[in-house]
């Protein structure tokens, strides 16, 4: 088996040791024939920062890395190519920018660490004085202009985004610093910044005037992440001894790794790409775990979705929409929470209005998805859980021996714990919540669809042996909901379908703020 680089961000690691390696290197020979200055928006964990090293490999002129990749032939009658120019790589991951002035501190290491090369010894001026000083002084030695590559610039930005007076300072730290690339053309051969978002007044973007985005480019939608073609250029070994170890075909696997793993397209008709962390991580442990998901929860984003009183149904009914600075700036004081889900990778592009220029947004695979909802529900039930014998797992089971008395006791257990505050949004929308996101989750296990158009039974769960006909009152009665099952004749479709049915008609209160009636008919 190969070895795979899961989690290696060093190109040069990655070559010298004999990793495979996805051959990216044509974007890099289209990014230095085509511009100077670009900014690139993609997801965490998403090789951003082996995109800038490989970036750095090439501006060093070490052309030995590149022995044998699509690069080497597309630069092979240019003399021009491969000079080492001097290249100031800013990385800012690693660090903790929860406490004030990690960012400076972290600015001001970088610097040292350059003055110390280029042998400057006045180093008592601002950041951004310090860093014109070394661009000049690199220009001058060299007789090249400098090369600047950064690195997840908005780690410290998104981190202090529940700390205002810590974001601005950063902001204002960034505005000093990177500001003195405003003027300094005569000295920059290259720029390229990557982050996760582009945070509305940060002056990289208003100073660099020639700054191009590409994060929502066609020809650079396939710059990150792994598509079909290059899966199948580079893991048929993998694919199939995943496969084997879950005794599946290649053509189930590959449908199995598609649905888990794939999905993602950063423009309406460029290539969709996999997530290229988890993929990886699948290939290794032969496995369809959740990777990607599993490295990082999304606390602020399910924080400010419950505060909002978003309708998390919306998630999944196609209702999600978007302009194109949506996809693409960040506005601190913006309510709404669907362009960070997008530019932080939990939410994708699946269709695009031409004459609107309106962007349709959904959730791109099933590891996101599930992992998504499964990380928001405890913020709505805080008695959901494993210990409590409150979750899914626990409903599932349930749902495949046909005891509904179980199924009614971890509903009634759960709406019974929902604090009552008076900042609490109306138990309505708790309730319309909570059952969508249960139902929704079980889907991972068993056939569950949800309804909400007129005429129409509320949700279906079809297990192994069992068939449940759900329909949901609220302030109404549960004689009701079942009376709508058989007036509206649900059960018709299931008449030749030789599995037990159940009609379970059930009623919340919004004054008891629970479950009040449950009523089962077989």
């Amino acid at each position: 088996m190969k070895k795979l680089p899961i989690g290696i961000q060093g190109f040069a690691s990655l070559r010298e040791d004999g990793y495979v390696y996805v051959d990216k290197s044509e974007y890099i020979y289209y990014l230095v024939q085509q511009g100077k200055a670009f900014f690139l928006s993609r997801p965490r964990r998403f090789g951003k920062s082996l995109l800038i090293s490989t970036l750095k490999a090439y501006w060093e002129g070490k052309k030995e890395l590149f022995a044998g990749l699509k690069i080497e032939k597309l630069l092979a009658d240019d003399p021009e190519a491969w000079k080492c120019y001097p290249v100031f790589h800013f990385d800012f991951n690693g660090t903790n920018y929860q406490s004030e002035r990690a960012l400076d501190k972290m600015l001001d290491e970088h610097l040292r660490r350059w003055e110390k090369e280029y042998e400057i010894t006045d180093t008592t001026g601002e950041l951004g004085e310090r860093f014109r000083n070394l661009l000049i002084e690199a220009r001058n030695r060299s007789g090249l202009r400098c090369v600047v590559l950064v690195d997840e610039y908005d780690k410290s930005l998104l981190e202090a985004m529940e700390k205002p007076e810590l974001e601005e300072h950063n902001k204002a730290l960034f505005k000093g610093f990177f500001g003195t690339l405003k003027g300094f053309d005569e000295y920059l051969q290259f720029v390229f910044i990557t982050g996760v978002t582009k945070f509305e007044k940060v002056s990289i973007f208003s100073d660099l005037n020639q700054l191009r985005d590409i994060s929502l480019s066609k020809e650079y939608a396939g710059i990150c992440g792994i598509t079909e073609q290059e899966i199948e250029e580079n893991f048929a070994e993998e694919i199939a001894a995943t496969a084997e170890n879950w005794d599946m075909s290649i053509t189930e696997c590959r449908a199995k790794l598609k649905s888990c793993y794939d999905g993602y397209h950063f423009h309406p008709k460029g290539e969709g790409v996999y997530n290229p962390f988890s993929l990886l991580s699948a290939f290794a442990e032969k496995d369809f775990g959740s990777y990607w998901f599993s490295t990082g929860t999304p606390t602020f984003l399910v924080r400010k979705l419950k505060q909002n009183g978003f309708e998390v149904p919306r998630l999944t009914d196609g209702s999600l929409y978007a302009n194109e600075a949506d996809l693409t700036d960040y506005r601190a004081d913006d309510a709404d929470p669907i362009p960070l889900l997008y530019q932080t990778g939990y939410l994708t592009i699946v269709d695009f209005d031409r004459v609107a220029r309106e962007y349709t947004l959904a959730f791109p695979n099933e590891e996101v998805k599930y992992g998504f909802l499964n990380s928001l529900i405890p913020e709505y039930l805080p008695a959901y859980g494993a210990l409590h014998g409150n979750d899914v797992f626990t409903l599932r089971r349930y749902a495949e021996q046909g005891n509904t008395a179980g199924m009614e006791k971890v509903f009634t257990s759960l709406f019974a714990s929902i604090p009552y505050t008076n900042n609490d949004p109306v138990f309505e929308h708790y309730f319309q919540t909570v059952i969508y996101l249960l139902f929704v989750l079980l889907g991972q296990f068993t056939k569950c669809e949800m309804h909400t158009c007129l005429g129409r039974i509320d949700c279906v769960l079809e297990c192994t042996k069992y068939i449940y006909l759900f329909e949901f009152k609220l302030d109404k009665s549960a004689e009701e909901a079942l009376r709508q099952i058989e007036d509206m004749k649900y059960a018709d479709v299931y008449a030749a379908d030789p599995r037990k049915l159940f009609k379970i008609g059930v009623n919340f209160s919004s004054e008891e703020r629970g479950l009040t009636e449950w009523r089962v008919e077989e």
